[in-house]
């Protein structure tokens, strides 16, 4: 392993892994104030990608990346005021249900109205070409500028929670609502905020990954799944878990889609005569890179047997 195949992958690993916590720290956020685990969080993603598409024909991609995140953010609260609130009494079922077929109903109007297939949301000038060359190899702008605008996003929601009035009744609203109430605060409207700036940052990641990497309708099923999984292993709830497992999940399987390995070459190297008598072993022949896509599955399958509660995380429910 050279030292600049681990500085590029690891380069790589680090824009995607922080691409993933633009989209997992909405989700994280709506669970830790609300309990609610939003199957459709990257159907917001997917939509926030072709509005912004859209929007970069009309304003261009900067005002695009402004307003993008707003509608999407303005159609979550729409989604929690008129439809979430109304079965959350009911619990957790009922709740995943709706934001299930909300998922759905959000890509067949996508389908309706940009069509299946992939839409040319291309780079602005200023993000297109290499930012800098690293041993030869060329790092482009655009996943810089990923980078830069997630760790832009992190310091901002820790100092809106943390060092702002809205934040602390945020935190107090989800610890003592009644209280919160009595003081005078619209509680519903807090969550109603909350549900809808979630989804805005679902929205944020669409508009700056749908240029980055494609804009097409299974672009939310394909990080869907991922998403669920940083979530689990960094901690039900936990913002600080999020950003950790989104980074080693992105570090760990973008350096394994990279590695063209497998136990029977290693055997081989090692003077083994199994190495070169693979057959009965199938699973020998198998390289790191062919078992990547697994790799974060069955990173959650660990969490879950040996801490359940994730890496960082502390909610029990």
């Amino acid at each position: 392993m050279t030292l600049e195949f681990f500085t590029i992958s690891l380069l790589n690993g680090v824009s995607y892994g922080l691409l993933l916590f633009m989209l997992s720290s909405g989700l994280t956020l709506i669970f830790s104030m609300m309990g609610v685990l939003n199957f459709a969080h990257t159907s917001f993603y997917m939509l926030g990608a072709y509005f912004g598409y859209t929007l970069s024909g009309i304003i261009g991609f900067w005002g695009a990346l402004f307003v993008a995140p707003l509608l999407v953010g303005a159609l979550g609260a729409m989604f929690e005021r008129y439809s979430l609130r109304r079965v959350h009494k009911y619990g957790h079922v009922p709740e995943l249900l709706v934001t299930f077929g909300l998922s759905y109903l959000i890509l067949e109007v996508v389908q309706l109205v940009w069509g299946r297939g992939t839409v040319p949301y291309g780079l602005p000038p200023a993000l297109q070409g290499p930012l800098f060359t690293l041993y030869g190899t060329q790092f482009p702008r655009s996943r810089s500028f990923v980078m830069l605008v997630a760790m832009l996003m992190l310091v901002a929601v820790w100092l809106l929670l943390t060092r702002t009035r809205i934040g602390l009744v945020i935190q107090a609203a989800l610890k003592n609502p009644e209280m919160v109430e009595a003081l005078g605060h619209n509680v519903p409207r807090v969550f109603m905020m909350v549900f809808g700036g979630g989804c805005a940052l679902a929205g944020l990641a669409g508009v700056i990954g749908g240029n980055t990497y494609v804009t097409e309708p299974a672009m939310a099923m394909s990080v869907g799944s991922i998403i669920f999984v940083v979530v689990v292993v960094g901690g039900m709830g936990s913002l600080a878990g999020a950003f950790v497992a989104s980074l080693l999940i992105g570090v760990v399987q973008t350096f394994a889609v990279a590695i063209d390995w497998s136990l029977a070459s290693l055997l081989t190297s090692l003077g083994s005569p199994v190495g070169e008598q693979t057959f009965g072993w199938p699973l020998l022949k198998l390289t790191i890179s062919q078992v990547a896509p697994i790799l974060p599955y069955l990173f959650l399958v660990l969490i879950l047997i040996f801490r359940p509660k994730g890496l960082l995380g502390t909610r029990g429910d």
